[in-house]
């Protein structure tokens, strides 16, 4: 669910009228935003807090009363003396024992990592930023550029539009946002990625019985949204009914695509995973891809028709050198097929085979692709493009990969991820969502659930990379060792 400002804020106010007490919602929130800041950051560093004098500081200070137990420590840049905060902030400032008040920008860090912590505004908050809450906006920007500082925004981003997602002058430029309750409509917008970053969804059970009945049926896809959707084997489950999935991947140059899709369908719980492959490939991938993949070598694609699989793989490096073969297992496949590269340019040059195929297809297009899917597209932000296009194509399902990567299915509710980094902007991460995806559709996971669970699992195995190495470093191969990290955190992680 995303909400207005407004609506936001009618919540709070039933919710207050029933008897929940502020004080319990500031508390759960300002815990729940420093379980976020650990889970990125589990060793203890400095803590900057930056702060208003409304109760987006008050979440601030809980944060950071949480966190000094844990080890950080706590330094605070104000905007107005704090004489000027609201009642239930002020309490918590007094709490603070350890907090250091700076009258200038800090100069130098302790060891350890860098947290800035931006409680200047919340979504109560309109207009251009006023001095000095833009200068100390500007002030956090400086130090994430100077000094590596990882900022932290609570519920939205001072400076940012909560409806529209526009940023004013000097907006704050987050890593993570830490959006409280509800997901504010503006932080999805196109205009927001690049100040809103990594989205944390931090629940405030107290207000979940007083959602809006006309709030907008979008949603984040996180962990509570996803426990629903991991299916829980039984004991004497065997590997026939994990899903029989086939690949169809890898050419002349391309044959790492193979195996990074190959590799993605193992780590995401794939029972028989076989890669098919021409005569000129197959002594090369033999040798390459894992020894769990049977590689199965094939005159004709279209020989796949007559196999059984629960699910297919199609497009990581294929190449078109077979592309009539490959359009017919396309539009004639009767499993449900991950359509990701090549099989997405020849798809988008036959249009009419989705219109016939015989069952669902996933497509997966970066915004390139897209743009040919969709060649008129471009007029619209990423969510209409979708949604437009799922429109159009009722029985099947897109994942249009990106920074906020949207799935949309017709009759469905729009989803965003929000897991990953720009670490993974690197050529192969495409070739593993499609194994990874093609693996939870064999084992009987619909399409659209499959969609958002697969980019949400590489975004977060690309995060556990991140804990103890630069997230530049971040290759394909990582996030398929970090998969069973990701899967396994899925109750816990934000």
């Amino acid at each position: 669910m995303l909400v207005t400002c407004r609506q936001m804020q009618e919540m709070e106010e039933r919710a207050f009228a029933n008897g929940v007490r502020a004080e319990a919602l500031m508390d759960a929130a300002g815990m729940g935003i420093a379980e976020v800041v650990r889970q990125f950051f589990p060793t203890p560093g400095t803590l900057v807090l930056y702060l208003g004098t409304g109760n987006n500081a008050g979440d601030a200070l809980v944060a950071a009363r949480e966190m000094e137990k844990a080890g950080w420590h706590v330094q605070a840049r104000l905007a107005a003396e704090v004489a000027k905060f609201k009642p239930l902030p002020l309490k918590h400032w007094k709490s603070l024992k350890g907090v250091r008040k700076l009258n200038y920008a800090p100069a130098s860090f302790r060891k350890g990592p860098r947290v800035l912590l931006d409680g200047l505004l919340g979504i109560g908050s309109q207009g251009p930023l006023r001095p000095p809450v833009q200068a100390l906006a500007a002030e956090m920007n400086s130090l994430r550029r100077s000094h590596g500082a990882f900022t932290f925004a609570m519920d939205i981003p001072s400076g940012l539009d909560g409806d529209a997602g526009v940023p004013e002058k000097d907006c704050v430029i987050a890593d993570v946002t830490a959006t409280v309750a509800v997901a504010k409509q503006g932080l999805l917008a196109d205009l927001a990625v690049n100040h809103v970053g990594r989205l944390a969804l931090v629940p405030l059970p107290g207000l979940e019985s007083f959602s809006p009945e006309n709030a907008d049926r979008s949603d984040l896809v996180t962990p509570s949204l996803l426990r629903s959707f991991v299916p829980r084997r039984n004991f004497d489950f065997h590997k026939g009914q994990a899903g029989r999935i086939g690949i169809l991947a890898g050419s002349r140059g391309f044959y790492g695509a193979a195996e990074l899709a190959c590799r993605g369908a193992l780590r995401a719980g794939a029972g028989l995973v076989t890669l098919l492959v021409k005569a000129e490939a197959y002594d090369i991938l033999v040798r390459r891809v894992p020894a769990e993949v049977m590689v199965k070598m094939v005159k004709d694609y279209r020989e796949t028709l007559e196999m059984r699989f629960d699910a297919l793989g199609i497009g990581p490096g294929l190449g078109f050198d077979h592309e009539e073969e490959c359009q017919a297992v396309l539009q004639k496949a009767s499993a449900p097929t991950v359509v990701d590269a090549d099989a997405i340019t020849m798809l988008a040059r036959r249009p009419d085979l989705l219109q016939t195929a015989s069952s669902q297809r996933l497509l997966t297009p970066h915004p390139g692709e897209m743009s040919r899917l969709m060649p008129d597209g471009g007029i619209l932000c990423r969510c209409d493009q979708a949604e437009t296009w799922a429109a159009s194509h009722p029985r099947h399902t897109l994942l249009l990969k990106g920074s906020r990567t949207v799935i949309a299915t017709h009759g469905q509710d729009t989803l965003f991820n929000t897991t990953g980094h720009p670490g993974m902007a690197t050529g192969g991460m495409g070739d593993v969502l499609t194994g990874v995806c093609s693996a939870l559709i064999g084992q009987g996971i619909p399409l659209h659930r499959a969609a958002a669970f697969g980019a949400w699992l590489c975004g977060r195995a690309a995060e556990l990379h991140a804990v103890s190495n630069a997230p530049e470093s971040n290759l394909p191969g990582d996030v398929v060792d970090h998969l069973g990290g990701a899967w396994n955190g899925l109750p816990e992680s934000y």
